[in-house]
């Protein structure tokens, strides 16, 4: 697939999980690929393994919910590879001390949750854009989530940062249409990533057999894995989803279609 020649993509929270494999396929794809993260351990080595199989790649140690961090990746991203093209604001936290009512959540944990998941979208995107506009348009994809339409309960950081980041995104989209950057997002259900494991790691028990009982939840028989996000970013940063802005796209295994989802999926973390 050659669709991402000469493309320069940012991916945050590209060191692990969903983000990881997705920074992959894009550069495996012909990308040129930022991979954005606070850890630095693991994007170190994730950009390592991509160079090592002869991709383009760059690691920034980025916080998104600060500005000059967001400000330092775009710039880095046209100072190694010319521009951006395609931004992924992929990264975000569900602490697993943060299962709290609004009562009880502090001032700390919103602010840390809704800067990264909400707060993050925005930084990138305002530093991201006006290099879009250079070369003649762009993409932004946004990860919000199923938490973004329905809710489960003690997550309200995280549902308001979810449901922000799909009122961003429609938002975004008609302003940046007519210099044709579209704007996107994408709904997850439960996916196998580190912060999933994390929470499901807090039940006790054998990690993979709760994982078994999420995917038990879910009409489709199993939890998601970060190639079935990949397969879908990938599609909508591509010129085959030209006529597509302003939308979200749920990709769930039929959470969403089931009703009570929170429920039946026994617990979900979803993007990280």
């Amino acid at each position: 697939m050659a669709e991402f020649n000469d493309k320069v993509a940012i991916v945050t929270g590209g060191a692990l999980g969903m983000g990881s494999i997705t920074a992959y396929e894009f550069a495996k794809s012909g990308a040129s690929v930022v991979v954005a993260d606070i850890d630095s351990s693991a994007g170190e080595q994730r950009v390592a393994r991509m160079r090592d199989n002869g991709l383009s790649a760059l690691f920034l140690q980025t916080d998104v919910s600060v500005a000059a961090d967001c400000e330092r990746a775009v710039a880095s991203a046209v100072a190694e590879f010319g521009g951006v093209d395609v931004l992924f604001n992929n990264a975000g936290i569900q602490p697993p001390d943060s299962y709290l009512n609004v009562e009880d959540t502090s001032e700390e944990t919103w602010d840390k949750i809704t800067g990264v998941n909400l707060k993050g979208h925005f930084l990138m995107s305002k530093y991201a854009i006006p290099e879009m506009r250079k070369r003649g348009g762009g993409v932004i994809i946004n990860n919000a989530s199923v938490q973004g339409l329905q809710s489960q309960p003690l997550v309200p950081a995280y549902a308001a940062s979810k449901g922000g980041a799909l009122s961003l995104t429609r938002q975004m989209a008609l302003d940046y249409a007519p210099e044709r950057i579209r704007v996107l997002a994408i709904c997850p259900g439960t996916i196998d990533t580190e912060m999933v494991r994390t929470v499901a790691s807090q039940e006790g028990g054998d990690i993979d057999q709760t994982l078994v009982r999420y995917g038990a939840g879910h009409p489709i028989g199993r939890i998601g894995q970060g190639e079935d996000i990949a397969a879908l970013v990938l599609f909508l940063a591509s010129d085959a989803a030209s006529f597509m802005t302003g939308s979200h796209v749920v990709i769930d295994g039929g959470l969403m279609a089931l009703g009570a989802w929170a429920g039946g999926a026994g617990g979900s973390g979803t993007d990280g």
